[in-house]
């Protein structure tokens, strides 16, 4: 693990800041835990200060990061038992007495490693117009909303949300967006949870205004997978922090993030629902 480039990842940053300062110093006001669930590995950091969120450049908040096997296909039955702990680490994010959420997919369709909420977008189960229908009266109300990117939209992600809160008055919102990574070997092996809300762009420093409860007046739970990692943290070289690189099977690893982070999502907003429910639903 290099000590170069930029994470989006709370674990990441931790192991990071670890690196750096080895046995002279103490990561203040930040609480790591580790655990088992479901069979996959979870690690919970919480940064509980200020001086925390300083020290390892993220917002106060808990980040929650489920560990994937290195090879992960919808059809496998270590799939169910992914969905159902992404799920779970979903609800612990999720405030109480939900009943409606927003959704929003953030990312550009038309490029690979951004791709991810627009591809989860089409797992996703959206309920607020069926709310007549009997047989969805049990659902939890959820709606939409597929961003875009400023350079094809002329609209800020932040603009367009906050518009849809303003309208729809959700009790929360869950923000899917690709991330940025420090360690080759996570790309595509892992998802954060985080009650901390998200920054769109700023793994690749291109950031733009956060989706936050301070900003949206909502909780905001956000959801990623890295996708793509600075290269300057593979060969420590400062001239190349201007690039970024991506593994040679992301078309086939971001489905299948995608489509486990939107079975996760259903999982955790409608109680009762199946895997098998979804797939007739959506597929």
């Amino acid at each position: 693990m290099s000590i170069y480039g930029r994470t989006d990842l709370a674990a990441e940053a931790q192991r990071l800041w670890t690196a750096r300062a080895g046995d002279s110093g103490e990561l203040k006001g930040v609480v790591v835990r580790e655990e088992k669930l479901r069979g996959f590995s979870v690690s919970d950091v919480a940064i509980l200060t200020e001086e925390g969120a300083r020290l390892l450049g993220k917002a106060p908040g808990r980040y929650l990061r489920l560990e994937l096997p290195k090879t992960l296909l919808t059809g496998d039955p270590a799939f169910e038992s992914a969905v159902q702990a992404l799920g779970e680490l979903i609800c612990r994010c999720l405030p109480e007495n939900v009943h409606s959420v927003l959704i929003a997919a953030l990312g550009n369709p038309d490029v690979t490693p951004d791709a991810l909420g627009p591809l989860c977008a089409e797992s996703v189960l959206v309920t607020r117009h069926l709310r007549q229908e009997a047989a969805f009266r049990a659902l939890l109300p959820t709606a939409l909303c597929r961003t875009g990117v400023l350079g094809t939209t002329g609209l800020e992600s932040a603009f367009q949300i906050r518009s849809l809160c303003s309208a729809l008055r959700p009790d929360c919102m869950i923000a899917v967006d690709a991330l940025a990574g420090t360690e080759a070997e996570a790309l595509c092996r892992c998802v954060q949870v985080s009650d901390a809300g998200i920054a769109p762009g700023s793994g690749v420093g291109n950031d733009r205004e956060a989706l936050c409860r301070d900003s949206l007046g909502l909780p905001v739970i956000a959801v990623g997978v890295p996708t793509v990692i600075d290269a300057a943290a593979l060969c420590e070289q400062e001239g190349l922090r201007s690039f970024f690189v991506t593994p040679r099977y992301i078309d086939s690893a971001v489905r299948c993030c995608a489509r486990l982070i939107g079975y996760a999502i259903n999982t955790a907003l409608h109680k009762g629902l199946s895997l098998r429910d979804m797939r007739l639903l959506l597929e």
